[in-house]
């Protein structure tokens, strides 16, 4: 899905950045498994530049985000780190990937604002291949949210499990 551009008092943010688009990833072969080349169809939730609202905070109706699904709080903060996703992803063969408990994925990714090192987390899920026009099979990525976590934000970061990107995109294109 194409996000359209947020306008607040006469400027505009424009979302372009967060268009779908087709990812490449080679995995090198190890031991008895050959290397295998994998296509990813990347995108992302709105998640990524919007927030829910505390409960006691009164959101003025020009800083709500509408979507097909849901309608949030246009988060600048998210905005702006939202510029890194595309090249966050884009060097994810490269990055330690964890599992949570509710299956879904994450990277961190260090930040360093104001001279202090913060960790942005970006949430993702591979769901179920789909076929390509030319009939492959194409992998999907879906980046569900991104954050800087703070305290008292409410959760904490979820338990990290260590996972191959190559044997999940293994496993998804066998359907397991």
């Amino acid at each position: 899905m194409k996000w359209r551009a947020f306008i607040y008092q006469g400027k505009t943010y424009d979302l372009s950045h967060l268009d779908p688009f087709i990812w490449s990833y080679a995995a090198i072969a190890s031991g008895e498994r050959p290397g295998y080349s994998y296509k990813f169809q990347v995108r992302f939730s709105l998640h990524c530049f919007t927030r829910e609202p505390s409960p006691e905070q009164r959101i003025a109706k020009d800083l709500l985000y509408r979507g097909p699904k849901e309608t949030r709080v246009f988060c600048f903060e998210r905005y702006e780190l939202s510029h890194r996703l595309p090249a966050i992803i884009d060097a994810l063969e490269h990055r330690e990937c964890y599992r949570t408990h509710r299956g879904n994925l994450f990277v961190i990714e260090p930040i360093v604002r104001e001279e202090k090192e913060e960790e942005y987390e970006v949430y993702f899920q591979i769901p179920k291949t789909t076929i390509s026009g030319r009939g492959k099979k194409r992998l999907n990525l879906i980046v569900q949210s991104a954050y800087l976590r703070r305290e008292g934000y409410g959760t904490t970061q979820p338990r990290k499990e260590l996972v191959s990107l190559n044997e999940i995109a293994r496993k998804k294109l066998r359907r397991k």
